[in-house]
């Protein structure tokens, strides 16, 4: 029988109607501070974790997450070709890692309306593009086909964009592709779709169209593209994949001698996954804060408690209990109130979660946050380990305070009141 378990069951679980304790208002703080502290650790957590994969996705929803490009590229929309065979596509999907891919082609234009103008990037696709990131920011209409005739020059807006030429699904409007000052082409396209990411930067840039289309304005043969854009089945292995992929096209040449370079999504836009990096060093502040506040409120209590059952530890020391013994009960007492107050944190802090998840009740600012709502990512793994570092940390820091046990003499305490 574990003696010091059976003492500590006693000491937390017996409720004598009646009898006052000095120690229950300090038990129940501390119980609440555990559970504050947890839920405030999974809310922070989750949150942020939902966050970046939000705005991650949505850069990679337009840039993949690995580009290939003609390295004697400019920074410009204005690209130099690159040419693509059967042999280097099939090369470059059976390397390990690559989930899909596809080719693509970009010119910079500017649509004109009876009222208003608006400078934009096209971005040419074909029937190999995968198009679930913009079925899932779909606001109006639908994504187009390239092999579907019945459409000339389709095209795929974003909501800013429509909004600010005042355009609707259905409508068609030109655009201006400006050579020089003598080379002025124009080409009309159809609206058959709007989407709307909250990505500021991107809504009011990219047009997505049909990738022929760009290869006759650009002049070009039907094996060359802008680039060829890469997913991988793992983003946690992208920077592995990519040096992989980096490295089989190092030595690469086309049929016109160009050579290529390899990025990826974080290499192409360094400032917003940066910024990204930096969320975590909040996440490590709040869960340092959030930890202290608990350890404080659970060493008051402990403390508290101690000092309230002053004459029980001289008795049982007087029968012959060591102080360890005593210690292990104190422990047991304190796991007691730990446990209690992270299953409260649980359901607080799981259920605020699952509200937000499923209605979105808190709402953010689109053009500062990029998100519309505030987004989480229920990850059991992040809360379990959150749940066994709190335990831990909290078991283990009571530790330093039971040794007060020891200080306690029997000849004086036996006759505590």
């Amino acid at each position: 029988m574990n003696v010091e378990l059976f003492i500590a069951r006693k000491i937390h679980f017996n409720k004598n109607k009646g009898e006052k304790k000095v120690s229950a208002p300090a038990i129940k703080i501390a119980t609440a501070g555990v559970a504050i502290g947890l839920a405030a650790m999974i809310l922070s957590v989750s949150i942020v974790v939902g966050f970046k994969k939000e705005v991650r996705n949505k850069v990679i929803g337009f840039g993949s997450h690995i580009q290939i490009t003609n390295f004697n590229n400019s920074t410009s929309y204005e690209t130099k070709p690159i040419c693509v065979n059967d042999a280097l596509i099939q090369q470059l999907e059976q390397t390990q890692g690559v989930k899909h891919l596809d080719l693509f082609a970009t010119k910079p234009g500017i649509i004109k309306t009876d009222e208003n103008f608006q400078g934009i990037v096209l971005k040419g696709v074909g029937s190999d593009y995968d198009w679930d990131f913009f079925k899932q920011n779909l606001v109006d209409g639908k994504v187009f086909n390239v092999n579907d005739s019945s459409i000339n020059n389709p095209a795929l807006i974003s909501q800013n964009i429509a909004n600010r030429l005042k355009l609707k699904t259905g409508d068609k409007f030109i655009t201006y592709f400006v050579e020089n000052r003598s080379n002025i082409r124009a080409r009309k396209f159809t609206i058959t779709g709007i989407y709307n990411t909250n990505f500021e930067d991107y809504d009011n840039m990219f047009v997505l169209t049909d990738i022929s289309l760009i290869k006759r304005l650009n002049e070009w043969d039907e094996d060359e593209v802008s680039g060829i854009e890469l997913l991988v089945s793992d983003y946690n292995k992208l920077d592995d994949v990519k040096s992989n992929v980096f490295f089989e096209m190092m030595s690469y040449r086309d049929r016109k001698d160009n050579t290529f370079f390899t990025r990826s999504i974080k290499e192409m836009n360094p400032m917003i996954f940066d910024w990204l990096e930096l969320l975590d060093m909040n996440v490590w502040v709040i869960i340092g804060l959030m930890m202290a506040i608990s350890v404080f409120t659970m060493i008051s209590g402990l403390l508290i408690i101690i000092l309230e059952r002053t004459s029980m530890i001289g008795i049982l020391k007087t029968l012959g209990a060591r102080s360890a013994s005593i210690r292990k009960t104190f422990l047991y007492v304190s796991s007691f109130i730990v446990l209690k107050g992270m299953l409260w944190g649980n359901i607080i802090g799981i259920l605020l979660l699952l509200i937000q998840k499923y209605t979105g009740f808190a709402k953010l600012d689109p053009n500062t946050y990029y998100v519309s709502e505030v987004p989480v990512d229920l990850n059991m793994l992040f809360i379990l380990l959150l749940n066994l570092g709190t335990l831990l940390i909290s078991v283990l820091m009571m530790v330093g305070p039971s040794y007060l046990i020891a200080r306690v003499s029997p000849s004086k305490t036996i006759r505590y009141e």
